[in-house]
């Protein structure tokens, strides 16, 4: 008997077949990733195996007489943002690996450093949530997982989608460590290199069914991606744009802020400028204290020839420049509204006359962006949370075009979002750019999606511009070894054009 047996598992929604008769088996010691698009049914899997679903029809079976103790990392970030790094590892306090009877803030912060070294997380035991990195947030996520002593099965869905290089090798020498203790580990994930990686069986969803399966035996891309979509995809397609415009939208010259210096940089129309570093290199928060969400030190800019106002949002959006955040959850969508009230709301002047929103230009406004993105939903009354994350992203980039930006940065674009979708957001950012001259910034800590969709590529380390890459030059070990700092080069900072303004 397998640890763990999904068998015949069916799950209906109204309208939809989640899981149609699905059979997999979980093993001890063994690696299993569970592949499959945004919509195939991985989300409903999981909360079948732990027991948030009951199935329609099917059985959990199991070894022995007691149920398997399961830990789960859910994809989104799902922590308390006002309590500690140590009180979010230990909750809920009844943890075995905690250690300590009477709950003492000193004891829990020593009993939390064990996981925040095994992890190697920067960040300190007292260290309050909302303060830590979106990176760190997701490893914390991680080291709540583990505290727990009992655990026999840890699925991890999505764990490297805000993580970089180097916390990503991390992640996967403790996936090793606790394969080698006999743990059974479920890992979902949209990056085919991953699943390579892993030496594991691979499962593949589409439409609820269970198309593929390898039993360990080697599999390579091509063979996922067709399980996966049904159809062949080239993966070495480029879809970086062939019409730069000669003028010069945005012009920065020595911004420095908290956790970045002296950033300088143009940005042409039509062009798609990609930002790559380490996490805490200073990519998002360079270009949050450029729209307005951060407070600078020292630096300016300039847009259209026109002096930049910091610390304003509202000025930046009212130029046409529009943020969006990798934290489509919590900085992004309304979950709780339909995807029609995320659109009206991003468009209020639009939909609203003297303070009354009007339904019936909302809910048009609403299927011109279902109709022109292809968005996978049942209506526009569907609330905006039952969507896939590629989905939820192709509303909000449909929501933003219809205000008439001229930039657009968009940080962590594809995060989470499966292969066929990012398909979808490449082709839309190329388009975009090409056919309305909009300029497009990319922050992404995924090499292969700036190399694809990027004209130019600025690498920052420890704060600052290491690099500028374009053309024939912009390679992955190019990429790879300036965002390390192993690429230094002597004036190697890229032109800014700033002179003009002075």
């Amino acid at each position: 008997m397998s640890l763990l047996e999904a068998q015949n598992i069916t799950k209906r929604f109204p309208g939809v077949v989640a899981l149609d008769h699905v059979d997999l088996a979980f093993e001890r010691g063994e690696v299993h990733c569970i592949v499959g698009e945004n919509g195939a049914g991985k989300s409903t899997l999981v909360k079948v195996l732990t027991g948030i679903y009951k199935p329609d029809e099917g059985t959990l079976a199991h070894e022995g007489d007691v149920h398997p103790t399961i830990g789960y990392v859910p994809q989104e970030l799902n922590l308390f943002d006002h309590m500690s790094v140590a009180e979010n590892i230990f909750l809920p306090y009844g943890k075995e690996s905690a250690g300590f009877g009477i709950l003492r803030r000193q004891s829990i912060e020593l009993a939390a450093q064990r996981y925040i070294a095994q992890l190697r997380m920067t960040c300190q035991p007292n260290d309050i949530v909302r303060d830590i990195s979106v990176a760190e947030k997701q490893l914390l996520q991680i080291a709540r997982a583990l505290a727990s002593e009992s655990l026999d099965i840890l699925i991890l869905d999505e764990p490297t989608a805000s993580l970089t290089k180097t916390e990503i090798d991390r992640l996967f020498w403790i996936v090793e460590e606790l394969q080698a203790a006999n743990k059974s580990i479920v890992f979902i994930t949209h990056r085919l290199d991953e699943v390579l990686r892993l030496q594991s069986k691979v499962s593949i969803l589409r439409n609820g069914k269970v198309v593929g399966h390898s039993g360990g035996e080697k599999v390579d891309a091509n063979w996922i991606v067709e399980m996966m979509t049904g159809k062949d995809m080239d993966l070495s397609t480029l879809y970086r744009s062939e019409k730069i415009g000669d003028r010069r939208i945005l012009s920065v010259k020595n911004l420095s802020g908290d956790g970045f210096n002296d950033i300088s940089f143009d940005l042409h129309e039509g062009e798609v400028l990609g930002f790559a570093g380490l996490v805490g290199a200073g990519r998002s928060e360079a270009l949050q204290t450029l729209f307005g969400v951060r407070k600078k030190t020292s630096g300016e800019a300039w847009f259209e020839d026109e002096p930049w106002q910091f610390g304003k949002p509202s000025w930046s959006i009212g130029r046409g420049v529009f943020y969006l955040s990798e934290e489509r959850k919590s900085h992004g969508i309304f979950p709780h509204m339909s995807v029609r009230q995320n659109v009206g709301i991003g468009l209020l002047k639009d939909v609203a006359s003297v303070g009354i929103v009007h339904a019936q230009r909302e809910r048009n406004l609403a299927r011109e962006i279902i109709g022109n993105y292809r968005v996978k939903t049942a209506s526009e009354d569907t609330l905006i949370m039952n969507l896939s994350g590629g989905n939820q992203q192709k509303v909000l980039i449909g929501r933003s075009l219809m205000a008439g930006p001229k930039v657009m940065i968009f940080d962590e674009p594809t995060r989470g979002i499966d292969v066929n979708a990012k398909d979808e957001i490449y082709r839309l950012m190329q388009n975009i750019a090409e056919e309305q001259g909009i300029a497009i910034i990319v922050i992404s800590s995924e090499l292969e999606e700036l190399l694809k969709c990027c004209n130019r590529v600025l690498t920052l380390y420890e704060g600052a511009i290491n690099d500028e890459v374009d053309g024939d030059a912009l390679t992955e070990e190019r990429l790879l070894s300036s965002i390390i700092g192993a690429g230094i080069k002597a004036g190697a900072a890229p032109s800014t054009g700033g002179e003009n303004h002075v």
